[in-house]
């Protein structure tokens, strides 16, 4: 299984909305998404390169498996 490296934060706001999130609203250097039916919003700091357990944190909260989110980022 691949593993899950580092992403520009553009990309990884593009797999999350193509798993339906919306972005609510930007504070300060992060972006806040929200989907219905998760209870917690998915926060992704605007950074050049996402660090692994920010990627991680955030699947966990979307309940997104790492298979989805690979296969996601392939099309990407």
């Amino acid at each position: 299984m691949p593993k899950i490296i580092p992403i520009h934060y553009q990309k990884l706001l593009r797999v999350f909305q193509k798993l339906g999130f919306v972005l609510q609203r930007e504070k300060g250097d992060h972006l806040v998404l929200t989907k219905k039916g998760i209870s917690r919003p998915v926060i992704i700091p605007k950074y050049s390169g996402i660090p692994v357990f920010i990627i991680k944190n955030n699947l966990r909260t979307a309940k997104v498996s790492r298979e989805d989110y690979l296969a996601i980022l392939k099309k990407i």
